[in-house]
């Protein structure tokens, strides 16, 4: 399980902003408050935006090593459509809007969203209730006979 994620930002106020609007609809609570720091909680895991004194650089780049984005589960289809819709007024720009809500792929609702410091997201809607397939396993040699 995961106990945390820390995000280091360069504006604590705007990241306050972006962030506490997208995890407040999502359902986290705030958690922590301290000087250059906020976080939300949902059950056992948070999320701090922090804007450290120890960064080492202005801003977060997607595309370099690191954190590409987070995958959140954002609830049934129209709540991430509602999400979508939404979201920029709150300083989060569509990803991929040509190809919503399927960019991810034929059958994989999702907004992808980035905000004013480059942080991407991806909203991803539960499935509907319908029987999981098993999942696919390397076929042995005997298998394949």
């Amino acid at each position: 399980m995961l106990h945390h994620i820390e995000l280091w930002v360069p504006d604590l106020p705007r990241a306050v902003r972006e962030w506490g609007w997208l995890l407040g609809r999502l359902g986290w609570l705030p958690y922590q408050d301290w000087e250059r720091g906020r976080s939300w909680r949902l059950g056992p895991v948070y999320l701090v935006v922090e804007q450290s004194p120890a960064m080492s650089a202005a801003g977060h780049d997607r595309m370099r090593p690191g954190l590409n984005h987070l995958a959140f589960h954002a609830g049934p289809p129209a709540g991430v459509d509602a999400l979508a819709v939404e979201a920029p007024g709150h300083g989060w720009t569509p990803l991929f809007a040509d190809r919503y809500p399927h960019a991810g792929g034929p059958g994989h609702h999702a907004a992808y969203l980035v905000n004013t410091d480059g942080f991407e997201v991806e909203l991803v809607a539960s499935e509907a209730a319908q029987p999981r397939k098993p999942p696919r396993t390397a076929l042995t040699r005997r298998q394949l006979g």
